[in-house]
């Protein structure tokens, strides 16, 4: 016996409507990136494995799909390397490209490559799939879409103010009220990290305190401690863990926490002027808040930092991310290119929408009309009617085969197609149809306009 097929972990087949539900998130985002003055790109969906490796961090490194060279892989590595198994070492002989983990550096190299052709400000967006080797869970998969929308060129604190309202606009036309976008800033964690004596660790503090509402404050402390982090820089950061209020109130609290670093403080007025401008244009359905433990744990992010979150009534990670990189394209050769992008995290929208019911009734296009088949010369009539009606933008159907009637009516309530057309000998010479509707169950003999009347 053959054996039954699967898909790798962490991927996922998608059903008719599934994909219809898809498309219905992706347009309206990318209507809103249109909207909003972005332009389209794609970029592979493999890179060179040095475009990517080294910009995401540690972990990030470890989460990337590496490719196998073509024909003899293994020709590359001498018989000392391979008997170390030093698994880096070796990676880097028999992989020279790796799946993209996320759209922004492969943007940025994208950037530098095609520098001359570009006008700064350049705004783009992608909307393409990205690959990450986790560990599969509920809202975390290893394929999935990303939606990316990215400004380079610019130093402008008005392009953060204009990604919230891209944010606040997207959700409000998917209808998902209660969503709140988290806002911090990596100059407020650098200038934290060097009034608490910790700035040679400031990705490691980072990383963890990322993490405090997975791990918790005790497992936020052990992380920083175990990596080398001191006690008494520990208890300095301790105010951190409980950082209430509203946000004007946080704001006067980073003042007096940051009042010795230059750097920090200058974190503080970026966030006053983004969160200041945001009060004087109010935000239709989603919430800004200040988290100052906010630091999705990349090494790029070099300003404000973005994180969002799904309504409380709903457990999900987040549903979007993004931040300021002021030397993403420096990796790449190219200096002084700012820029600032977000990025929407299209299947945990679609769960969200999908839990909380939010989908519009006709989300999916469905077949109006099946048109019943009795036989070649019917068909023939019926196929004629049905070339002109999907001129007409009507959704129509013949059933491929002369079925006997229970098997073709049984496939339109399967399907849900609200009318089934009937046109045997007797409609032929009359140049009629005889339409039944499936939810009353009447039925009615009709002309050709009547029924295109009907049907549209």
């Amino acid at each position: 016996m053959a054996q039954k097929p699967s898909i790798p972990k962490g991927t996922r087949d998608f059903s008719p409507l599934e994909v219809a539900k898809r498309n219905y998130i992706m347009n309206t985002i990318k209507e809103q990136f249109q909207i909003f003055g972005f332009h389209p790109i794609e970029t592979p969906s493999f890179e060179n494995s040095d475009t990517l490796m080294g910009k995401y961090g540690e972990e990030g490194d470890r989460l990337i799909f590496k490719i196998l060279n073509s024909g003899d892989y293994l020709k590359k590595v001498d018989d000392n390397l391979y008997a170390s198994k030093e698994s880096n070492k070796i990676t880097a002989r028999i992989s020279e490209k790796a799946l993209r983990y996320d759209l922004t550096v492969p943007f940025a190299r994208y950037v530098v490559q095609h520098q001359n052709e570009i006008d700064f400000p350049f705004k783009r967006y992608q909307i393409q799939p990205v690959w990450r080797a986790d560990r599969p869970q509920k809202g975390r998969f290893r394929e999935f879409f990303q939606c990316d929308a990215d400004v380079v060129g610019s130093t402008s604190l008005w392009q953060e103010v204009d990604f919230i309202q891209l944010y606040d606009q997207v959700f409000t036309k998917l209808n998902l009220q209660g969503v709140t976008i988290k806002i911090n800033n990596r100059k407020v964690l650098s200038g934290i990290a060097e009034v608490i004596g910790a700035s040679d660790k400031l990705i490691d503090f980072t990383v963890a305190l990322d993490k405090l509402d997975k791990i918790g404050e005790d497992g936020v402390k052990k992380e920083m401690s175990d990596k080398g982090i001191s006690e008494a820089a520990i208890e300095k950061v301790k105010p951190l863990f409980n950082f209430t209020g509203t946000t004007s109130e946080k704001i006067n609290k980073l003042k007096d926490l940051l009042a010795s670093s230059e750097e920090g403080m200058q974190g503080v007025e970026e966030l006053q002027f983004i969160v200041n401008t945001i009060n004087e244009i109010p935000l239709q359905t989603a919430n800004l808040d200040l988290d100052v433990t906010l630091a999705r744990g990349l090494n790029y992010y070099t300003g404000a930092i973005f994180e969002v979150s799904a309504p409380d009534t709903v457990k999900m990670g987040s549903i979007g991310g993004g931040g300021r990189y002021d030397d993403l394209t420096g990796i790449f050769g190219l200096k002084g290119v700012s820029g600032v992008g977000i990025s929407f995290g299209l299947d945990r929208i679609y769960l969200v929408i999908e839990e909380l019911n939010l989908f519009p009734k006709t989300v999916a296009p469905s077949t109006k009309a099946l048109f019943i088949n009795f036989g070649e010369v019917e068909a023939l009539y019926c196929m004629k009617t049905i070339n002109v009606l999907r001129k007409e933008g009507v959704i129509a159907e013949l059933y491929p085969d002369n079925a006997k009637m229970k098997k073709q009516m049984g496939y339109a309530n399967k399907k849900e197609i609200p009318f089934v057309i009937l046109a045997g000998t007797s409609e032929i010479e009359n140049k009629t149809f005889t339409v039944k509707d499936m939810k009353s169950g009447s039925q009615k003999e009709i002309n050709f306009e009547g029924l295109k009347t009907l049907l549209r």
